[in-house]
């Protein structure tokens, strides 16, 4: 198995995901991809297995619900920082918190009632390794299982850039930020430049919403449906002053429902889910 880029796995170690799903956009991700959880998966004691599931916001929420959850991360700081969540949720525990490579997970096949891949995906840039991990979670998951799948899509750095262009920074001034995305554009390849202002996440691969259901299916997965996570909502000014009340917050949310599984502008989303079954 080829490793992941050194930059993206530093990132993680270094903390980089403590607090992302608690500011601005992250909160939209983290709202609404709890409806599309609630909405899909099945009832509590469930078993769960969140592949790639960060420090765990996701894995303790579900636990607190009654599930048998399992987390699993290849950074060391994500598994460790799992624990600082429990003072969260009082009397919840996580079934397991591993270090863990997607591509090869410890637990019997057809163990799990549900699989969350909703980080390894854009990380793993080689296809055939991305191919993988998505058969290594058909494998876990038991007959009629449901797969979750995150992806970033190729438009979402520059449509960031342009929201911020002025304000934050002047990135589209910068020939080689244009010719990243540029790059990303045409074939979803994010390769960070050597040069300029720009210090985003590492080598990376940004899915379209085609291409994310395509390596689902060529893996055996049916049914899929792939979502939006947040529309058009990231674009509004200051979220984190907006979700504080909750008229402002269900109005944003309402946007996102309704462009949902709008395909014709699914890109616009920074973020995808797509929900897949395992053939029965």
């Amino acid at each position: 198995m080829k490793s992941i880029d050194k930059a993206v796995l530093d990132g993680y170690n270094n903390g980089a995901e403590r607090g992302r799903l608690r500011t601005d956009l992250g909160l939209i991700e983290f709202e609404r991809t709890k409806e599309l959880l609630m909405q899909y998966l099945p009832k509590p004691p469930a078993v769960i297995y969140d592949i790639g599931g960060g420090y765990g916001e996701y894995s303790w929420w579900l636990a607190s619900l009654g599930y048998a959850v399992h987390l699993f991360d290849l950074s060391e700081t994500n598994i460790s920082m799992s624990r600082e969540l429990a003072d969260e949720y009082p009397g919840t525990n996580l079934a397991a918190a591993e270090i863990c490579d997607a591509r090869a997970v410890s637990r019997p096949s057809e163990s799990a009632d549900a699989v969350l891949l909703m980080g390894p995906l854009y990380h793993i840039v080689e296809k055939e390794e991305r191919l993988l991990a998505i058969r290594e979670s058909f494998r876990l998951l038991k007959r009629g299982g449901l797969l979750f799948s995150a992806a970033i899509t190729p438009y979402a750095t520059l449509l960031w850039a342009i929201s911020v262009f002025g304000t934050k920074n002047r990135l589209l001034e910068e020939e080689p930020f244009i010719k990243m995305v540029e790059r990303e554009l045409s074939d979803g390849e994010h390769i960070r430049p050597e040069s300029g202002s720009y210090r985003g996440i590492g080598r990376s691969h940004f899915h379209s919403a085609s291409e994310l259901k395509a390596e689902l299916e060529l893996s055996g997965f049916y049914d899929t449906k792939v979502h939006g996570v947040v529309g058009g909502a990231w674009i509004a000014p200051d979220i984190d002053t907006l979700w504080k009340d909750p008229v402002s917050r269900e109005a944003l949310m309402k946007t996102v429902r309704l462009l949902d599984l709008r395909e014709d502008i699914s890109g616009m989303s920074t973020h995808l889910l797509a929900v897949s079954r395992k053939t029965g």
